[in-house]
């Protein structure tokens, strides 16, 4: 039979490893209480010195069996049976929850309800190579108007996937969100939980596998799954079983043999019962299935078929208010009397753009504007083309946004931000999304704005910066520790807590975002308070032990300095045993989670420094009860415990951020309060929230503004 070691908590080791670590305390007493005894004044130094020593290391002591405990607890927890049934109901009914209150938001902010959905026709693609017939289904047929019989059919299917292609604009997504939450609406018990995710965001040399991946993109989008009770086993257990059906939006935006690894990686995962549902645009779709050499295995494909003008100016219509005036009758009767596309007349180029939704969706956003004439429309001078006509639409949709919506929190404040700057800061950030690195910095894009990745992605923390920061949390904490010991111990401590800074700040760019919960087991906030009780008594030792070493008769006052400096920095960790990543209870959002993160931040920072201040100005008042003395060194401390606060934990998401948005709004790339921006360019329909990322809601738009986009002079 195996046995536990100690590092363990075996039972049988308890009382060996305490008694290791109380004789190990001991001898350090004895060590350092010997020491001052050759000196002038020895015993009276001793008998301090010894006090102080003896306080720490009783404390450290008796938090051991703390901290065996707290592991021993943990190793229990991790080694427990596979989630239960009904423990895995409860967190399939909380992401069931949170994913549909996420796209039913969506849906009102895209208009998806108002006057009612664009009625797209799908077919299915029978004979096209595009799909095996596993499926032995007859052909059919769906639209968009009438999602609940397109789902009845999903659900009929031997095998439930599905694919949907189009060309660009065709309503892919949004038929992939309209299926989305009618699937949820209806859902019946065991039935998988629909999760729309994009397909550009796996990458399949890292996760080969489907379901390692979904379990890594849910946790990281949907924190709620990271609350207690639930947490990463359980998210692994419900993608490794298949609880969760994967909405794949979007793979025509990676590269060619992206694409077909994809493909490739699909087949090898799913098996005989897990579900799917992708989107792509045709053209890519079909050579991804090449170059894979294998279609996706038994899924059906549906394609988009174009609007016809009739339908297209019938939906035109209903969205006017009436009564209708001269120019819109006339514009709806040439389009209703278009001829073929390609003839150069001006309504079969608006025949052309009609036929897809993003086309009437622009149509419908920039005519419906104040002031704005759709007589122009058929004016075959000004538009010749498609292109001409959708490249006029693309131009003149933020300026008509902005002149028909008020997104602002109060709807007597208008938009805070002038057409120029808003087209200029969405140019920036189509640009940086389309051409700059992801996340994982492999130099592909997926078309996300995730606002803790600023700093990392425009490298607006350089490497000197870095080195600045650590600079000045040297010079601090290297005048508070000479202040207290002598000059030459200041230096060694200032220049490692340089080093510590300078290093961790630039580490900072790839961590997540989170928040401080209090509310967690408490075998967590036993460790963060035996790091406290630690850090203290190795700054004790460290600093009253070179004090010692070094013949100094600053050995109380370097002892207790020491303490103070470590047990300040401590906190800190005791504060990074209290984070959590944001938000664990409710639906999140960009601006919540930047919210909750910087209130974390704020609070480890104010209250570790804060924290060394006053226990560097109780060990000088001990020492020395020089008024001026005690309010130098304790603002140098507290600096230095704010300072080193900033670079401890794993959340430092924040004030990353906070300095890259200063640095590139001094660039004039993006405006200084981003955040609030972009928030109202949501509620305008420009962008699209995904929890706590950002998309452009349309990757036509995107695509426009980053070709249009110049660097400014």
């Amino acid at each position: 039979m195996a046995t536990m070691s100690p590092m363990r908590g075996g039972k049988g080791r308890w009382p060996w490893v305490v008694a290791a670590a109380g004789l190990a305390g001991l001898a350090a007493l004895l060590a350092v209480t010997a020491l001052p005894l050759r000196g002038k004044d020895g015993l009276q130094t001793s008998a301090n010195v010894g006090q102080i020593t003896g306080v720490v290391i009783a404390a450290v002591v008796a938090a051991v069996p703390l901290i065996l405990w707290a592991r021993r607890s943990s190793s229990a927890a991790r080694a427990e049976a596979v989630p239960a049934a009904e423990a895995m109901r409860r967190a399939e009914a909380v992401l069931a929850d949170v994913v549909e209150q996420q796209w039913e938001d969506e849906a009102r902010l895209r208009s998806l309800y108002a006057p009612g959905p664009i009625p797209v026709r799908w077919r299915l693609a029978v004979r096209t190579g595009l799909m095996d017939q596993a499926d032995p289904a007859e052909p059919w047929t769906a639209s968009s108007a009438d999602v609940p019989a397109l789902a009845a059919r999903f659900r009929r299917l031997r095998r439930r996937r599905l694919v949907i292609l189009g060309g660009a604009g065709t309503g892919k997504t949004t038929l992939a969100v309209q299926l989305l939450l009618e699937l949820l609406q209806t859902r019946e018990p065991g039935e998988p939980v629909p999760v729309l995710l994009p397909a550009a965001a796996w990458d399949t040399t890292r996760h080969p596998r489907l379901d390692t991946w979904l379990a890594e993109q849910l946790l990281a989008d949907y924190p709620a799954l990271r609350a207690p009770g639930i947490g990463a086993r359980m998210v692994r257990a419900m993608t490794a079983r298949g609880r969760v059906l994967p909405v794949l939006d979007g793979l025509d935006e990676l590269p060619a043999p992206a694409r077909a690894a994809i493909i490739t990686a699909l087949n090898r995962s799913l098996g005989a019962a897990e579900q799917l549902i992708l989107t792509s645009r045709l053209g890519e779709y079909r050579r991804a299935l090449q170059n894979a050499g294998a279609v996706i295995s038994s899924a059906a494909v549906l394609t988009a078929r174009p609007l016809t003008p009739s339908a297209a100016a019938d939906y035109v219509e209903r969205s006017l208010l009436p009564p209708l005036g001269p120019s819109w009758r006339h514009v709806l009767a040439a389009l209703r009397a278009a001829p073929a596309p390609g003839t150069g007349d001006a309504a079969s180029a608006l025949a052309a753009i009609a036929a897809t939704p993003l086309g009437l969706w622009l149509l419908r956003a920039v005519y419906t504007a104040p002031g704005a004439d759709p007589a122009e429309l058929t004016d075959a001078s000004r538009f010749p083309s498609a292109a001409a006509l959708r490249a006029h639409l693309l131009d003149a949709l933020i300026p008509a946004m902005i002149a028909t919506h008020e997104p602002a929190k109060d709807p007597a404040e208008p938009f805070r931000h002038s057409t120029a700057d808003t087209r200029r800061w969405l140019g920036y950030l189509a640009h940086h999304l389309a051409a700059g690195p992801d996340a994982s910095g492999d130099g592909q894009g997926t078309g996300e704005f995730a606002w803790w990745r600023l700093a990392a992605t425009t490298g607006a923390v350089s490497s000197a910066m870095s080195a600045v920061c650590g600079l000045a949390a040297a010079v601090f904490c290297g005048i508070t520790a000479g202040a207290m010991i002598e000059p030459w111990t200041g230096l060694a401590g200032g220049l490692l807590c340089g080093i510590i800074v300078g290093g961790r700040t630039k580490m900072g760019e790839q961590d997540l975002p989170g928040y401080a919960d209090l509310r967690k087991p408490p075998r967590e906030l036993v460790n963060g308070i035996a790091a406290m009780l630690g850090f203290g008594l190795v700054g004790a030792l460290v600093m009253g032990g070179g004090a010692l070493l070094a013949g100094s008769d600053g050995a109380l006052g370097g002892g207790l300095a020491g303490f103070a400096a470590g047990f300040g920095g401590g906190f800190a960790g005791f504060l990074t045993a209290v984070e959590t990543p944001a938000s664990a209870f409710r639906a999140v959002t960009p601006t919540s989670s930047l919210r909750a993160d910087r209130t974390m931040n704020l609070l480890r920072i104010g209250a570790s420094g804060f924290l060394a201040g006053a226990l560097m100005l109780l060990a000088v008042a001990i020492t020395t009860r020089r008024p001026g003395e005690m309010a130098i060194v304790s603002v140098f401390a507290t600096a230095t415990g704010a300072m080193v606060a900033t670079t401890a934990g794993s959340h430092r998401a924040w004030w990353l951020y906070a300095l890259a948005t200063w640095r590139l709004s001094r660039a004039g790339l993006l405006p200084r309060r981003l955040m609030p921006f972009l928030r109202d360019c949501h509620r305008l329909g420009l962008l699209r929230a995904v929890g706590p990322l950002y998309q452009f809601r349309h990757a036509e738009l995107q695509a426009h503004l980053a070709a249009d986009y110049r660097p400014p002079i």
